[in-house]
């Protein structure tokens, strides 16, 4: 047990001893210390991540009866969070300065969404993995409703219900899931599913397990909370909210689809009719909103439904480009939304409120736009590769999705209208009796907002070792 402890789990213990250290820095010390409080997180993640060179992962390292697991794949996941989480950590300056004596108290809440998050991508059985779930799943509804306001309360209260009722679902799967192998652990369902033949209630276990999980992704038909959650939430909140959550949902996803979920081929169907679905929905609805909050929510389900398109064709290939796919997707992300935090206190997030924040902000609008050309998929950004890669595994998939595709084209040369609808009016000119404003981020802001924008950039010009490790973690799975 204690060789377990040091061989997989130093990375989930450091951000735990710093959750507890949060909750008695909330009490002990004074509202008036509050900046202190991302720091600490700061410092715990960043030991977290020097500690994940400590976790075995050749072959594969299976601990505590085999309910955890940790390999090369988990690694990247767990590097991935880890990272975003001390992104997410840094751009909540402004949001601790409005909360200041809970401060201690949110920054706690953040790094258990990190710590459940870390937990899912390690689960190897089920009971592991829901309660995993449920730690990502209540730490969001509090950072969510952790903005001052009845818009963000209201927010928190529609994610609830719908997690909810998503985790009914994945619960009666899982039942069922029992009832036909009699166990929970992963390993031991894919050896078991493997000599048998399928069945019709396997296929609905499986089609309810992974539509209960993938809520959290905002794809159908657990869809409907993303817009007002995004327009209520706090924008550091966002940006944890559409990246970590995101990475550990896809991870296990994509882990069930090769393992114990396998041997479903009415699950594929299904997937690709909600990938579809939600990508239709969330195109066409960005179209008519203005406020930029709402257009990245159906910016985010779009992607979603891109990236579990490729994952539900079940391959190497196509394991390696949602790999790749998601580590593009959450640079380009942290880097829009620490764009947003610097403007959060001084526009409504409507288009229009940021026309002309190009003639005195160059290099952050410049970052910022980068970003959102990327989002679209536009050349020499990291965004640009990714669904090139991404593409291109659909279509090596088989002919018979190769008219879904070509829907997904057409909806993402729609989606190129609401992402220059965002970037028109940065470069417009103001009257002459409009002052445009002069933004002043502190370090932390800029530094999340260029380095992310860098990051799309290099890979976008040299993508090729990026895809040469994504594919050696698809091949080690």
């Amino acid at each position: 047990m204690l060789k377990d402890l040091f061989n997989i789990l130093l990375p989930h213990i450091s951000i735990a001893g710093f959750i507890i250290l949060q909750l008695v820095l909330s009490m002990a010390l004074s509202p008036r210390f509050y900046r202190y409080a991302r720091l600490v997180s700061a410092i715990g993640i960043s030991l977290s991540i020097i500690l994940l060179s400590t976790v075995q992962t050749e072959p594969q390292y299976f601990a505590f009866r085999d309910s955890l697991m940790s390999d090369s794949y988990t690694l990247l996941f767990d590097f991935l969070i880890l990272v975003c989480g001390f992104f997410t950590a840094l751009l909540s300056r402004n949001h601790i300065r409005t909360i200041k004596a809970n401060a201690y108290t949110f920054q706690a809440v953040l790094l258990c969404g990190i710590f459940g998050a870390m937990n899912i991508i390690s689960a190897n059985d089920f009971l592991t993995l829901f309660v995993s779930i449920e730690i990502l799943s209540f730490s969001t509804y509090f950072l969510i409703a952790s903005a001052k306001g009845y818009y963000s309360k209201e927010a928190s209260f529609k994610y609830l219900l719908t997690s909810a009722v998503s985790t009914g679902v994945f619960l009666f799967g899982v039942s069922y899931l029992y009832g036909i192998t009699g166990s929970l652990n992963l390993s031991v369902i894919y050896e078991r599913i493997m000599i048998q033949e399928p069945s019709i209630m396997y296929s609905i276990s499986a089609i309810m397990i992974v539509l209960g999980i993938i809520s959290k992704l905002a794809l159908f038909p657990f869809a409907n909370w993303v817009i007002d959650v995004y327009k209520g939430a706090e924008t550091s909140v966002l940006a944890f909210l559409s990246t970590i959550p995101k990475l550990a949902i896809f991870g296990i996803v994509c882990r069930l689809l090769v393992f114990p979920l396998s041997n479903s081929f009415e699950l594929t169907f299904v997937l690709v009719a909600a990938s579809l679905i939600t990508a239709f929905w969330a195109n066409i609805y960005a179209i008519r909103e203005n406020n930029v909050k709402a257009i990245l929510a159906c910016s985010t389900a779009a992607n979603s439904s891109y990236v579990m398109f490729a994952a539900s064709l079940v391959s190497v290939y196509n394991l390696s480009t949602v790999i790749f796919y998601l580590l593009c997707y959450v640079m380009m992300n942290i880097s829009v939304f620490a764009f947003l935090n610097i403007c959060s206190d001084r526009h409504d997030m409507n288009v229009k409120s940021f026309k002309g924040l190009f003639y005195n902000n160059h290099g952050l609008v410049g970052a910022y736009a980068f970003s959102i050309l990327g989002l679209a998929g536009i050349p020499v950004t990291s965004g640009f590769i990714a669904k090139i890669y991404l593409f291109t595994a659909i279509a090596s998939s088989g002919l018979i999705f190769v008219p879904f595709l070509l829907i997904l084209l057409i909806l993402m040369v729609v989606a190129l209208y609401y992402y220059l609808k965002i970037l028109m009016p940065l470069f417009e000119k103001c009257d002459k009796n409009v002052e445009v404003t002069l933004l002043k981020p502190v370090f932390s802001q800029k530094f999340v907002l260029v380095i992310t924008a860098i990051i799309t950039l290099l890979i976008g010009i040299y993508p090729e070792k990026i895809i040469e490790l994504c594919r050696f973690i698809a091949y080690n799975i």
